[in-house]
Order: C-alpha cells, then structure tokens, then sequence
C-alpha cells in the first residue's frame, strides 16, 4: 500500500531538486547577458555575477542550515513555502533602464545592487532549495542517502548551463526567457509544497538533529578547514581560466557556460559514486597539464587559440575533480549535511571574493591564475605524498617521485617570476574592472606602447621630430588613414567619433577647426594616454573625452551628426559583441551624416568580423569597403584591416580608397543583442 506513495514523494523531491537546480544556473547566463551591454562587453561583468551568485548561494545555505536546526519540520515548511510565495508574487527578473550605469559609479558595486534588486530574493531561496530539500528527504526516507539529490541537483545545473548557449540564447529574445523563467519559478513552488506536505506525512517533527549524536562520525576543525580551502581553490580557479578565456576569446555565454558546466561536471562525476575518482591519477595529470600550461606561457611555443583555450579548461577539469573529489570521499553523516555545504558554499564564495574583489585590488596583473595554479600543484602533491606506496615501489623510486615533484613548483614558480619581472620592467601597469593596462619603454624603436594584455593599443615615436607622426593601425596607409586624408580633402572641417581612445593616436590626423570626439569606457585608458603619450595635447583639434560605455552614451545623446564615427574596439582578443550588433549599428547611424562614413578596425588574430559587417550592410543598406594593408615595421608600422560603410556608394571612388581593398565576402553572420555566434567567423588559417 505503501509502494505508490514512496514513489510518488520520491518523484516530487527528484523532480523539484532538479527543477530548482535548473533554475539556479539558468538565470545566471540569462541575467548577466542582460546587462552585459550596459557594462562595456567586460570579463568582469561575469566575474562579478559570479561573485555574487557564490555568495548568495552561500547565503541560501547558511538559511537552509539555521532553518533545519532552530525550527521543527512544519515550522520549516511554512517558513520557506511563505518566503517562496512572497518570491513569487514580486518577482522581476529583468531590471528596467533605470538601472543603466551613468559612468560615474563602480561598476562592480552597481552589478551586484542590481542583481539584489532583481534576482536576488529568488535566488537566495533557491540556492537553500538544495539542502533544505535534502534534509528533508533524508527525515522523509531515514533509510536512505540524500547524497545521490546532490548529484541530480548538479545535473540540472549542467543541463541549464548546457542548453542556454544552444537552445535559449539562439531561439528567445530576453523578455521571452524571463517569462519562462518565471514560470518555472512557480514550477518549483508547487514542488516544494508537495515535498513538505511528504516531509509531513514522514511524521518528523523534532528541532535540530534528528540523529542521536551517539551515530554521528564525529567531524573535527581540520576536516571542515579542508572542505573550505579545497572548495575555495576550486571556485577561485573557475573565475580565473574564465577570465582568462574572456580575455583572450570574447565575453559570451557559451564561454561563460563551459568552465561552469566543467565546474559541475566534476561534482556530479565525485558525488555520484566514489568509482569515478582516483588520487593518483588525478593529481598526476594536475601537475602534468600545469607543468605543460606554464612551459607554454614562458616560451609560446604554439601560438593557438584552441590549444591555449583547451589547456586552460583541462587544467580546470583537473583542479575540479581534485578538489571536489577530495571533498567528496570525506562527505560526513546525513544529519551533519547542511553543515557540509555550508562549509563547501563558505568556501566557493571565498574563492569569489579573492578573484573579483581581493585580487584587482592587491594584484596589477591576473597573479591570482598563477596562484591558484601554485595552490594546485601543492594540492596534488599532498595527496600523492599521503597515498602510501605500492608494495612494488622501492625507496630508489620513492626519492625519484620527491625529486620530480619540484618540477611542477618550478614551473609555476617561474611563471610568476616572469610575471613580476614584467611589473618591475613596466614605465607602468594598471588594473581595474576592464583588465590591465601597461605602458612600456621600447628602447629599440624609440618608442612608448600602450598594450592591453598582449595586444597594442598605441606607439608613439619618442624623437620630437616623429612624435606627431601617427602609427600603428592609424597611419597614413592604412584605411582609417586614408579616409581622414580622403575627407579632409573635400571638407574644410571634420567631426569625428572615436570608439575607444587607446593612446589617443588618431588625434595627430586634427586640424584647426576639426572637433574629435572619443568615447573611453576605462579610466585608466584615458589617464594614461593623457600622461604617458602626446597625441592628445599636440593636436590643433578641439578635442573632447566622454567617459563610459560608447554605445550607451550615444544612445543618450542629442545626434551628433559625425563626418566619421571609427569604431576602434576590436583588435584586441576578446571581442566586445554588444558595439557590433544590428542594434548597436542603428544607433550609430542615427548619429553620421547622410554622407558620413563608419569606419571599424578589424585587425584581429582569431576573428573574421567581415562576415558580420557584410551582414549588417546588408541589413541597413550600406556600401562597404574593406581595405588591408600588409606589416612593414611591427609595432610601429604593423598590418591592419579596417572596413568602411557609408549610405554613399561615391565616398568610396576616391582614388585613395581604391588599392588594397579585400575581396567581399559572401558569408553573412548577423548579430543582435539577443544573439552573436563566433564560432562562425573563427579563423582557420
């Protein structure tokens, strides 16, 4: 008689972990796509969101803790089904325009007011979900492990980070997900009913533990220190390859997805059975992949995107499974659970705070990757070093294995060696929320470069007589260079739009009546082009600098009506996706003039962005010119390649623009806010 309702409970906790888990890791790409426009496309923009979901989940654990151990089964039901239906009835996923940063505050501290705002109470109780409803099965079926809900929990985790990239993201506009996402919420609402009407039914109703205390393993401070720095190591490793690969590729939800869902794969493979993870191997292949990754990085053996981008998340395949299967083979009594994730969400959230907050504050450049990398291979040391030897390894491979595991140190130690002898060598480094910016002596060239990450953002020659002269992508040969000298000709003055300032180059093209007008997202970009270069004071154009995000400032300003709008965002690796979509490039038009041009610099390692242009031309009705011209005398004179778009096909018959122009593209990838596949212009040569 007893069979069907069994059934029927266990279904509803299944069903309602798995609901609540999907969720939880849904609204995480759906909101931080939402705002990552507002923001300037940054890898901190996901960095923060991170933080803040590791922290709020930390807070939903720590109330399902309280919760299960002050009050008595129904009290809990109530209390959390009460909070869930006051969650339901005010929910509001998307933030409205209001939320819009103006340029003058944080942009950190107004992403997670936001979030809180907005998704955050939700959040906050679907985050305890996990191992409230895991308490309460356990009291519901005292017979059995609610470890193996932890494992369905993270598997509804994976599957919406999964299928966000490939079946949300490409087929739903944003307010049409948050409608869903909504739904589901009141999805789980009822779910949650129903396991506390079977928590209910079981007829438990004592305060706190349920277990006598004699049964209980007894779990010491050690134990709970290391749940903590092993859950922290695993976290603070998440965050650093993501923003390692943001940096290097784009800020995108599918490059945001896969560290997350490598993330959770790893605790769904060691939570799922103890088979799954094995001590000596897993710390072998840690050491060995980052012995790989750092003789990579030293002496740039392959310069590869995939291969670099590939190392780095098998490296965070490796940490997890270490970690995390450490935590795992320690996993203590049911009646202790809450306690266990307290201590592993304590820890993720740490990991959190040390990479988005403790680091760009204590670090000028991503130190904290080398750290967690150091930390790793200390990590998998200890463990080889504590797994007794086989009764076939004598001493003499036993001193052998002690003298090969300084390699791993070594190479780490030497990465970040290399990293601070960088720092010392810098005229000067800075970092904040949009990376790290340095300015360097080039003693060869004579000359000063601004670089961000490795690609060079302005070189300007030091002897008086040249440093007027303009360099780099913006010299007189190449595209842009050709359209200012092309223009100039037949106007007397020009207003000119900048996206992005650099050193602040293009202003060398300035004559008496010209007005330049540049947009720079990152403070420290314009402080330094104003100290270190002399773009900015030598030109005889009225010059003006608007701080913020460009596309967010020109949709709020009057039309402007530019001669020339550049568009200069997109040379480095990661490509901000948001200034190049269909709606990005209607604003943009409502600020040229009929005759105007937008002229956007392509020159890029990894990305073919004329397929997306040509889409967008075609979109808007534009002519488009490509023009390329090949290196003469990197960094001063490098390669480049920029693309012209106009309403007037004729700007584009002066002689000047006619050579070196790239052969059209018939490949058509059109971007929109709601959607941007770079998978389809990746370079292949």
């Amino acid at each position: 008689m007893n069979s069907p309702t069994w059934s029927r409970n266990t279904v509803s906790y299944v069903g309602t972990v798995f609901v609540s888990a999907f969720l939880l890791f849904q609204i995480q790409p759906l909101i931080s796509k939402a705002i990552l426009p507002w923001f300037g496309g940054s890898p901190g923009v996901w960095t923060t969101c991170l933080l803040f979901f590791q922290s709020v989940l930390f807070a939903g654990y720590l109330y399902a803790h309280l919760l299960s151990r002050w009050l008595t089964s129904r009290q809990q039901f109530l209390a959390h089904g009460t909070l869930v239906a006051l969650a339901v009835v005010s929910l509001n996923v998307l933030p409205d325009s209001s939320w819009k940063p103006t340029g003058e505050e944080t942009p950190s501290l107004r992403i997670l007011i936001l979030l809180a705002a907005t998704v955050g109470f939700p959040y906050f109780l679907l985050s305890g979900s996990g191992p409230l409803l895991q308490r309460w099965y356990s009291l519901s079926f005292s017979n059995r492990s609610p470890y193996r809900l932890y494992a369905v929990s993270n598997a509804g985790s994976l599957l919406a980070l999964l299928s966000y990239p490939v079946g949300i993201e490409p087929f739903l506009p944003l307010p049409i997900q948050a409608h869903v996402w909504a739904g589901g919420f009141g999805v789980y609402f009822l779910g949650a009913c129903l396991c506390g009407f079977a928590m209910l039914r079981a007829g438990t109703t004592q305060v706190g533990q349920d277990t006598p205390i004699s049964v209980i393993r007894p779990v010491g401070g050690k134990m709970f220190r290391q749940w903590f720095l092993l859950a922290m190591l695993a976290s603070a490793s998440l965050l650093s390859v993501t923003n390692q690969i943001c940096l290097d590729v784009a800020v995108i939800p599918f490059l945001w997805v896969v560290p997350l869902s490598i993330y959770l794969l790893s605790f769904i493979v060691c939570f799922e059975s103890d088979r799954w993870y094995r001590r000596r191997l897993t710390s072998l292949v840690t050491c060995f992949l980052i012995v790989l990754f750092c003789l990579q990085e030293v002496f740039r053996g392959v310069d590869s995107l995939v291969l670099e981008t590939g190392l780095a998340l098998a490296i965070l395949l490796s940490i997890c499974m270490l970690c995390h299967g450490e935590i795992a083979k320690t996993r203590p009594d049911p009646a202790q659970l809450t306690s266990y994730y307290l201590t592993i969400s304590a820890g993720g959230a740490a990991g959190g705070v040390f990479v988005a907050v403790g680091a760009p504050a204590l670090f000028p450049d991503f130190w904290e990757f080398h750290l967690c990398l150091l930390a790793a291979v200390l990590c998998g040391l200890s463990v080889l070093f504590e797994i007794p030897p086989a009764p076939s390894e004598d001493r003499g491979r036993g001193a052998l294995g002690k003298v090969l595991a300084v390699i791993p140190v070594v190479a780490v130690g030497t990465l970040l060696v290399e990293s601070i002898t960088n720092y010392q060598q810098a005229t000067a480094m800075q970092r904040n929320f949009y990376g790290v910016l340095e300015v360097m002596d080039d003693p060869i060239d004579k000359a000063i470069i601004m670089r961000h990450g490795h690609i060079i953002h302005g070189v300007q020659l030091k002897p008086p007589s040249l440093r007027r002269q303009p360099t780099t992508y913006y010299s007189p040969r190449t595209g842009v260079g050709r359209l200012l000298k092309s223009l100039q000709a037949d106007r007397e003055s020009l207003h000119v739009g900048l996206v992005g300032l650099g050193a602040g180059t293009l202003a060398a093209y300035g004559r008496p009546g010209d007005r330049l007008r540049f947009y720079e997202i990152n403070d420290i970009v314009i402080e330094q082009a104003q100290t270190y270069f002399t773009f900015l004071r030598d030109t005889s154009a009225e010059i003006e600098i608007v701080p913020g995000d460009a596309r967010l400032s020109l949709e709020g300003e009057a039309d402007q009506n530019f001669d020339v709008l550049v568009l200069d965002a997109f040379s480095g690796d990661a490509i901000p996706t948001h200034l190049l979509t269909v709606e990005a490039f209607e604003i943009y038009l409502r600020h040229v003039k009929d005759d105007g041009v937008i002229a956007i610099h392509i020159s890029n390692l990894y990305f073919d962005l004329r397929p997306v242009l040509a889409a967008i031309a075609e979109e808007e009705s534009l002519s488009m010119v490509g023009i390329q011209v090949p290196a003469i005398a990197p960094p001063v004179e490098p390669g480049s390649e920029w693309v012209l778009l106009s309403r007037k096909e004729q700007i584009f018959k002066d002689p000047l623009l006619r050579s070196d122009r790239i052969a059209p593209t018939s490949q058509r990838v059109l971007w929109t806010d709601n959607y941007s596949d770079l998978f389809r212009i990746l370079k292949t040569d």
